[in-house]
């Protein structure tokens, strides 16, 4: 009688138990729920960066059909005695938000600064030089899948993969192949745009050589030049050491004075603009397929 007591009430508890646990998990999905359907309070930012907006703007930009999603590859290496180590990813800091901004339906994923750079032991390429960061093949690999993903899942349609850096490109070939075999038939598709490396960079060269007339008359020996110099200026002029450079009268690069600041600061914006809207119409055609 007492075992069959004590049976009857380990029954009931584990009954109580999986009612309170139910309960728990539909409070939960309520709350998200509630979260997500909630109001935006206050004005939305104009940021194209997703990393700078709230996720109740990001969701009324999903809404409002901003499907398209742009993840930018960049780089930590050596980049001679001027400039910052993180160059790409100041680059892509005023070339994505300009790319989607010509879309006008794109947002722009955190810039993806960690990339293969060369080996560890025994150190190749850039790894020979103190500041460089280096990943392994199959981490930037897995890195690439798992952001796709998570835009994929908050309901972006077409994922751009452009990268800054030539070591970027033929693993995001392989990324952008891996998504679409895996998303077959969803209706989501990972674009990898190769042209804004290539051609994209001599392109932007050409039109300022042909069209604003500016061509470098030598070669500083330097992982840098003046489309490099002059795009990064329009993001930050300390990361070209602009102001140390005045002063130790080097303000040039390859023959081309990079003094006044807003002179190359504005040829700088139009190299951006260039570039960006090199990239967009080719990101169009890839969509429009």
């Amino acid at each position: 009688m007492i075992r069959a007591g004590r049976l009857f009430l380990t029954a009931i508890l584990l009954i109580a138990g999986c009612t309170s646990e139910a309960q728990q998990n539909a409070d939960r999905d309520r709350r998200i729920q509630e979260k997500l359907a909630a109001p935006n309070p206050i004005e939305a930012s104009d940021s194209l960066w997703m990393e700078e907006l709230t996720y109740i703007e990001v969701r009324d930009l999903i809404a409002g059909g901003f499907t398209t999603a742009i993840i930018p590859t960049g780089g930590i290496e050596e980049n001679g005695p001027y400039l910052a180590t993180g160059k790409h990813n100041v680059i892509l800091r005023a070339l994505c938000p300009a790319i989607a901004r010509n879309l006008g339906n794109a947002l722009c994923a955190p810039v993806v600064a960690f990339v293969p750079e060369g080996s560890f032991d025994p150190p190749s390429g850039a790894m020979h030089f103190p500041g460089t960061f280096t990943v392994r093949d199959e981490t930037y690999h897995a890195l690439l899948v798992d952001i796709a993903e998570s835009l994929r899942v908050h309901g972006f349609k077409d994922i751009v993969l452009i990268g800054d850096s030539g070591g970027n490109q033929r693993g995001m070939a392989a990324v952008a192949g891996d998504l679409n075999k895996r998303w077959a038939g969803s209706g989501v598709t990972a674009h990898f745009v190769i042209e804004f490396y290539t051609p994209g960079w001599e392109e932007t060269e050409k039109y300022t050589e042909d069209v604003l007339g500016v061509a470098e008359t030598r070669n500083d020996g330097y992982h840098d030049d003046i489309w490099v110099t002059a795009m990064m200026m329009v993001t930050d002029p300390a990361s070209v050491r602009y102001h140390e450079r005045v002063e130790a009268d080097l303000a040039s690069i390859n023959g081309i004075d990079i003094a006044p600041m807003e002179d190359a600061i504005e040829l700088g914006k139009k190299m951006v603009a260039f570039r960006a809207e090199y990239t967009a119409n080719v990101i169009r055609e890839a969509i429009n397929k």
